[in-house]
């Protein structure tokens, strides 16, 4: 009986791994995964990153090899003293920060491969690379990390970092250790920047020691390399707005009209994009990062709301022929400003009446705030006019994201009948509680690439294309969302005037000093209120300085806005600076030295710490003039030697 049940045992057992083996073979849908099996050791070969040229086929960003030096926790053998300090030597690091590193490392994973000390330059690989045998469970990684062929556009071309866990749940192509892109272009074009990477399967035995590849290599992988990009960056402008920004706060935005392209993007202050590559990134990067007074990081040609001040103006005048409230020869009288209720809002010295074309020539605050009103009025309902002047603003694109190839935005504010709903109850606000729109204050906000789209909207009379960075892909084409106009709510025929008064601007207006010989610029200036919180009481500083203009004033080539924090009036370092960069994209030079000089001589250093320093300000806001040093002028003067003509 005894025998029998042993049996009977035996060739059940049997039955059920014949059954299970079966199943597994026949029956069992699941995938046999490679990536999971630990018998199986996987080695990764990265790609080439794609090269970054400018809009002139020239490079800025290209690769430098580098090397990481990789730990696998449950195979690294025990070293004694001696040996340990020898390693921590030729890697640069402390004992302390090797224990510290390999905790971390076996944290993550006993038996998967992660960095220990990554980004190795070339002299210390050499060195090392001559006793790495010494140290098992220790082996070199070979990669490519940036090499940036410039020192401008760090805000433009941005930067590779490692990637952290968050992304790694996001994202299972990368591993611990692999790089991403973090701003800029390397952020937007990630994936095409990228490539792909190659993969090695490499056998290993009982006793977790390497016997060769798996399968003989058949499912081994070549890294795809990464596809180079052109960029509309015009590298010369670009390099001359960051120099006539220097020790300045604000940002600049040119775009060429006809194609949306961006040809210089700027961000004051700025830094050198080599900081953030090799082993002192994360030194640098939380210098940067902690920087809260100049903000160096933050792309203020892309994040920073601003009054639009007085440029905002000519949406005004375009918005009002539209609706038929008024016509080019209509003349409306100012006394130094527009008095509504018992208030006032001011307005500079200058002749009276005025028609659209002084208006905006002169930047009339009667003017405009009559227009404006007409505007809102001309409906039953205040709410009803503001949502029918709110959707007019909206086509040029301000109050809205652009939907660009940019890695970071704002959408700037443009309010509708809901705003002052909330504000003040709904039916229980007027046309004159709304006036500062009128004149670019009050609830508007804008960024400076959403005024240099304006202005480039205007310049081809009632049309714009997104505002884009990429030129060209290897082997691809551009989204096709950047090749198709994008057109306002204005008819074509009420444009001219309005054209035309920007061009007064220059001719008898605002800008009349800015002229540049040769070419038909059409601007207009503004200056917008500035305030802050000091000692929780809100403080009105100096005020912002802005321009917008495009070029020439048929068929333009460029449009731009300028932003100058605490610049004071809009000519005074907005305007210079409009005008010299105009001029240097169309004709490759400079003429005006005068202004030239004048915005690289002097600071606004001094305004920025007024409010740290409790220095007063000056009369009615108006910021004071402190020329740099006699060195740092000459330094400046030789670095726009080195600019070359476009």
């Amino acid at each position: 009986m005894r025998k029998l049940l042993l049996l009977t045992t035996v060739i059940l057992v049997g039955l059920v791994f014949i059954a299970r083996l079966f199943y597994l073979q026949v029956y069992d849908n699941a995938v046999y995964n490679i990536f999971e099996d630990n018998a199986i050791r996987k080695e990764y070969n990265y790609p080439k990153r794609g090269y970054v040229y400018d809009r002139n086929g020239e490079l800025l960003v290209a690769n430098q090899p580098s090397y990481d030096v990789m730990v696998i926790p449950r195979e690294v053998a025990p070293l004694d003293s001696l040996d340990i300090e020898e390693f921590c030597s030729l890697l640069k690091i402390t004992r302390e920060d090797y224990d510290k590193k390999l905790e971390r490392a076996t944290h993550y994973s006993p038996r998967l491969p992660s960095p220990f000390v990554p980004q190795l330059s070339k002299r210390d690989y050499a060195v090392l690379q001559e006793k790495m045998r010494k140290y098992e469970g220790f082996y070199i990684q070979k990669r490519s990390l940036r090499s940036y062929q410039t020192t401008i556009g760090a805000n433009v071309l941005g930067d590779i970092s490692e990637v952290n866990r968050s992304i790694i749940s996001k994202h299972p192509y990368y591993k611990l250790g692999d790089l991403i892109g973090n701003q800029g272009i390397e952020k937007t074009y990630e994936d095409i920047l990228r490539g792909v990477k190659g993969i090695k399967f490499i056998q290993k035995d009982r006793f977790n020691k390497n016997i060769g590849p798996f399968k003989s290599g058949v499912l081994d992988t070549l890294p795809q390399p990464g596809k180079d990009i052109t960029i509309t960056i015009d590298s010369n402008l670009q390099a001359y707005g960051e120099l006539l920004m220097k020790h300045k706060r604000g940002g600049i935005i040119a775009i060429e009209p006809g194609t949306g392209e961006i040809l210089a993007m700027i961000s004051a202050p700025s830094y050198n994009p080599n900081l953030l590559v090799g082993r002192d990134r994360s030194k640098n990067f939380s210098q940067l990062y902690r920087d809260s007074i100049a903000k160096p990081l933050f792309d203020r040609g892309l994040q920073a709301m601003y009054p639009p001040g007085s440029p905002f103006k000519t949406l005004n005048a375009l918005v009002a022929l539209q609706e038929g409230v008024v016509t080019p020869e209509e003349r409306f009288s100012c006394a130094m400003g527009y008095r509504y209720g018992n208030r006032k809002m001011a307005c500079h010295a200058h002749r009276s009446p005025v028609n659209l074309n002084a208006g905006v020539a002169q930047s009339c605050n009667a003017y405009f705030a009559n227009v404006y009103r007409r505007v809102i009025d001309k409906y039953d309902t205040p709410a009803e006019g503001m949502d029918v002047w709110s959707n007019h603003i909206k086509s040029f694109g301000l109050g809205d994201y652009l939907n660009n190839d940019l890695s970071v935005g704002q959408p700037g504010k443009i309010p509708s009948a809901q705003t002052y709903d909330k504000g003040y109850g709904k039916n229980r606000w007027a046309t004159t509680y709304t006036i500062s729109n009128s004149i670019g204050q009050g609830e508007v906000l804008a960024t400076p690439i959403q005024l240099a789209n304006m202005a480039a909207a205007i310049g081809n009379r009632g049309y714009y294309y997104t505002p884009h960075i990429v030129k060209n892909i290897e082997g691809d084409t551009i989204p096709e969302k950047y090749t198709t106009p994008k057109y306002t709510t204005i008819d074509k025929r009420h444009f001219e005037p309005v054209v035309q008064g920007m061009f007064d601007v220059y001719n008898e207006g605002t800008a009349s000093t800015l002229r540049v010989p040769g070419i038909d610029i059409c601007g207009k200036t503004g200056t917008a209120e500035n305030f802050t919180i000091i000692d929780s009481v809100k403080t009105q500083l100096t005020d912002h300085s802005i321009f917008v203009a495009f070029a020439p004033k048929d068929n333009p080539k460029i449009a731009i806005a300028v932003f100058v924090e605490n610049g004071y009036f809009g000519s005074r370092f907005a305007g210079r600076i409009a005008s010299l960069m105009i001029e240097q994209y169309l004709k490759g030079e400079t003429t005006r030295k005068d202004m030239e000089n004048f915005v690289l001589k002097y600071s606004l250093e001094h305004e920025y710490a007024k409010p740290y320093s409790g220095e007063p300000f000056g009369i009615n806001r108006q910021s004071t003039l402190d020329p740099v040093s006699e060195e740092e002028y000459q330094n400046l003067l030789k670095l726009r030697a080195k600019i070359p003509k476009s």
